[in-house]
């Protein structure tokens, strides 16, 4: 419970301090903590809210949006409606896959409330988000057509920075 009260308040600082900032802008990407840009995305297994088993590996030559948040996560939740217009205009030219790293929570009731209609993932032992060395929620990399991360993003983002990240995978 402590790591997520953590993920919450560094969370929520980087929100207020996006928000803050002119420009509403995550710090240059090299200088992120966590998995780094160019690396290999880690290949995962993860049910849906169906019990369907997920492998990031079936998305190979897709681009894809990996998102991670909570459902108690006010950054998470405010991103989620530009997550899902982005996800309209896209349609299936970007794979959004949204892993959701505590399923403690009627996370389905949340999705559903919320109309998402993106997958959500369950990461219920916290492996994906030990492999992906998330630090705060919500965290979103961006994975290219061979499986390496190319954008990673920390806190809220717009749809602006969703668009143009997806443009140069």
């Amino acid at each position: 419970m402590l790591k997520k009260t953590l993920f919450l308040l560094f969370g929520f600082f980087v929100f207020i301090s996006g928000q803050a900032s002119a420009q509403n802008e995550s710090p240059p990407e090299d200088r992120l903590p966590g998995l780094k840009i160019g690396t290999a995305a880690p290949d995962f297994s993860l049910k849906d809210l169906n019990g369907n088993i997920v492998k990031l590996s079936d998305y190979k030559g897709k681009k894809i949006m990996l998102n991670f948040w909570a459902t108690w996560c006010p950054p998470c939740k405010a991103e989620i409606p530009a997550m899902e217009k982005f996800h309209g205009e896209v349609g299936e030219d970007v794979v959004i896959l949204a892993v959701n790293i505590d399923a403690r929570y009627n996370v389905k009731a949340y999705v559903d409330k919320m109309g998402v209609t993106f997958p959500i993932l369950l990461d219920e032992k916290d492996q994906v988000n030990n492999d992906y060395q998330i630090l705060t929620i919500p965290t979103t990399f961006f994975i290219d057509k061979k499986g390496i991360v190319r954008h990673k993003y920390l806190s809220a983002m717009p749809i602006e920075i969703m668009r143009e990240y997806s443009r140069d995978l």
